[in-house]
C-alpha cells in the first residue's frame, strides 16, 4: 500500500479507483448530511474520500485557516497532506488509524495529536483530531469517506510541550530499537546507571561487580549505542524506560 507521506487521517485505499454510480450517491449524500451542520460545530470538520485519494469536504472555519476554497483543497488530491501536515505525525497516527478502518464497530473513534501548517509564517499549530468511518459501501461494506473534528489546541497550554516531547521519544525509540536490542540485561543495567550520572566505580559497588568488568560494560554500551556524551545515553534511557 502507497501512502503519503503526511496525512491528516486519511488512509488510502490498496488502489485508487473511480466510484461506481451508486457510491458515488451515497458519498453526495454522506457529504450534504454532515455539511449542513457542520459549520455550527466548534472545530474544523473535514471529510476525506478514500476511493480518491482527497479531501472531499472542509467546513468553512478550516477553509479560512487554510486561505483556501474546496475545489483548490480537492484539486490538490493527495498533495494536500504534503502541503499541510508534519510528516513526523504520521508515523504515530496511521497504525491507529488503519486499527479503527478495521474494527466493526461503527463508532469506532481514533484520536490523536498532529500538527497543521495554518500559524504566522505557516508555522505548525497543535490540533487534537477525532475521526470516525463515515460512509462504507452499502453492498460490499467497503470504507468510503472518514470525518474528522479537529480541534486547534491552545499555543501556551502545557500539553502541547509535552506532546511535542512524547512524539520526539516515540521517533528515537523507533530510530534506535535495533541499537538498544543489542544491549545485554547487564548492559542496560549499565545504561540506566550511566544516565543518572553514576561513575563506573559507583556502578561496580552497586552492581556487586568488580570495577574493570563495570568499565568493560560502559565502554560497550557506548560503542554498541555509538553514543560519545552523556546526553545520548539520558536520550536512550528515558525512551526506553529505563529512567
Amino acid at each position: 500500500m502507497s501512502l503519503p507521506e503526511s496525512q491528516p487521517l486519511l488512509v488510502p485505499p490498496t488502489r485508487q479507483h473511480s466510484p461506481t454510480n451508486s457510491q458515488q450517491r451515497q458519498i453526495a449524500a454522506a457529504v450534504a448530511e454532515v455539511a449542513h451542520r457542520a459549520d455550527l460545530h466548534p472545530g474544523v470538520t473535514i471529510i476525506a474520500n478514500l476511493l480518491l485519494d482527497r479531501v472531499e469536504y472542509m467546513s468553512q472555519r478550516g477553509l479560512q485557516e487554510l486561505h483556501t476554497t474546496q475545489e483548490d483543497i480537492r484539486a490538490l488530491g493527495s498533495g494536500y497532506w504534503a502541503e499541510y501536515f508534519n510528516p513526523a505525525d504520521a508515523e504515530d497516527y496511521l497504525p491507529k488509524v488503519f486499527e479503527m478502518i478495521q474494527n466493526p464497530d461503527p463508532w469506532a473513534v481514533t484520536s490523536v495529536f498532529q500538527q497543521v501548517r495554518i500559524g504566522p509564517g505557516r508555522s505548525y499549530v497543535w490540533h487534537l483530531s477525532a475521526t470516525r468511518v463515515l460512509l462504507r459501501d452499502e453492498d460490499t461494506g467497503q470504507p468510503l469517506l472518514l470525518v474528522t473534528t479537529s480541534i486547534p489546541v491552545d499555543p501556551i497550554h502545557h500539553v502541547t510541550h509535552k506532546v511535542s516531547r512524547l512524539l520526539a521519544e516515540n521517533n528515537f525509540l523507533r530510530q534506535h530499537n535495533v541499537r538498544f536490542g543489542r544491549l545485554t540485561r547487564r548492559e542496560r543495567e549499565v545504561l540506566r546507571l550511566l544516565a543518572l550520572g553514576h561513575s563506573a566505580p559507583e556502578i561496580a559497588e552497586q552492581l556487586f561487580i568488580p570495577a574493570q568488568t563495570a568499565e568493560t560494560h560502559r565502554r560497550n554500551v557506548r560503542q554498541k549505542l555509538g553514543v560519545a556524551t552523556a546526553f545520548e545515553l539520558s536520550e536512550y534511557a528515558r525512551a526506553f524506560d529505563l529512567i
